[in-house]
């Protein structure tokens, strides 16, 4: 079970992403180049719309294309979107006055209720914390425990 890397960022032409689309709610079809894609493996692929937001989605079953040479098509299962939404929020470090400023996503079907813990869950993915309202880098995370 390999891991395969095909964010935006990485700008790689001989393994690329082609195609991510929605199937139904937990269910993608991706077409790509590249990579030597086998069941089982994951792939990880940048959200449509952000700069730096990404989903791990793991193959169930994968179709090697004879023409182009390399092409392949996919079925994978991954985070469970009805309606997708990418929000930028900031937070500021409330002992340093660091801004992160961050994007999010979250199944706007949920409502806007939903987007507050979305985006606590997206900052502490980035290593800030937040204690009883307050907000805190990695840095003076840091400082608070030692």
């Amino acid at each position: 079970m390999a891991e395969h890397d095909f964010r935006y960022n990485l700008l790689n032409p001989a393994h690329t992403l082609n195609e991510c689309r929605a199937l139904s709610p937990g269910l993608y079809q991706v077409t790509g180049t590249g990579g030597s894609i086998q069941a089982g493996d994951t792939l990880l692929v940048t959200l449509k719309g952000s700069r730096d937001l990404s989903m791990r989605l793991t193959v169930d079953k994968v179709r090697h294309l004879i023409n182009p040479p390399g092409q392949w098509l996919a079925v994978a299962k991954g985070p469970a979107f009805k309606e997708l939404a990418i929000h930028n929020w900031h937070v500021d470090c409330d002992a340093c006055g660091k801004r992160l400023d961050f994007e999010f996503a979250v199944d706007s079907g949920l409502g806007k209720q939903a987007q507050a813990p979305a985006a606590e869950a997206r900052i502490a993915e980035l290593g800030w914390c937040n204690h009883a309202g307050k907000h805190y880098c990695p840095n003076c995370r840091q400082e608070d425990t030692q």
